[in-house]
């Protein structure tokens, strides 16, 4: 898993409450076995119309969401079924920090054990996130994990919290099986103990 510091990126705003997983990544896409390739199908039903074409009007289809990283959305973003694949979507597309009120906690966990900031914020503060993004031209914010504050130039510092051991593993970059692999030595010495 990619460790995570600190993450300057492109701001795109989903003005959305109660995104779930199914739009995250519908059903249909759920075939495949690899971690790698749903981010061309993040969305699909908001970013494609009837016929198979780009949905213009979508917030991610826009010229100006091109490269985005940083996804800022509304309350409860994630709820739905507990798939996975939801946040392997979002990083295979490019997003390594999603802003919002509340997420489901299924996802919100999910999110940490595959390389992504999840960052909880009051509904005034994402308020104001929504309003920067709109008043600026290419916005982009900074998350920094070690100081566990959002920037941006134009004169944000606002702190987040993180429980600290969710901190620890994205700053070094362990899912499950990262942290199993610190006790390697240990693992080995029991297997020969026990052969």
């Amino acid at each position: 898993m990619k460790a995570f510091t600190t993450h300057t990126g492109l701001v795109v705003a989903m003005d959305r409450a109660n995104v779930d997983t199914d739009q995250i990544i519908p059903k249909q896409f759920l075939k495949r076995i690899e971690r790698t390739g749903f981010g061309e199908f993040l969305f699909w039903d908001w970013a494609k119309l009837d016929d198979g074409s780009e949905n213009p009007e979508f917030e991610l289809n826009k010229p100006a969401a091109s490269g985005a990283s940083v996804l800022i959305a509304r309350r409860n973003f994630g709820c739905g079924s507990s798939r996975e694949h939801a946040p392997w979507a979002l990083e295979d597309y490019g997003f390594r920090v999603v802003i919002a009120p509340s997420f489901a906690d299924i996802f919100y966990n999910n999110c940490f054990k595959n390389g992504m900031l999840p960052i909880k914020l009051t509904e005034e503060q994402v308020e104001d996130l929504f309003q920067r993004a709109a008043s600026h031209d290419g916005y982009q914010l900074t998350a920094d994990l070690e100081k566990c504050e959002l920037s941006d130039v134009h004169g944000l510092s606002l702190p987040f919290d993180v429980q600290e051991f969710r901190r620890h593993c994205l700053l070094n970059g362990l899912d499950d099986i990262g942290l199993t692999l610190e006790h390697e030595d240990k693992i080995s010495a029991y297997e020969a103990a026990h052969a």
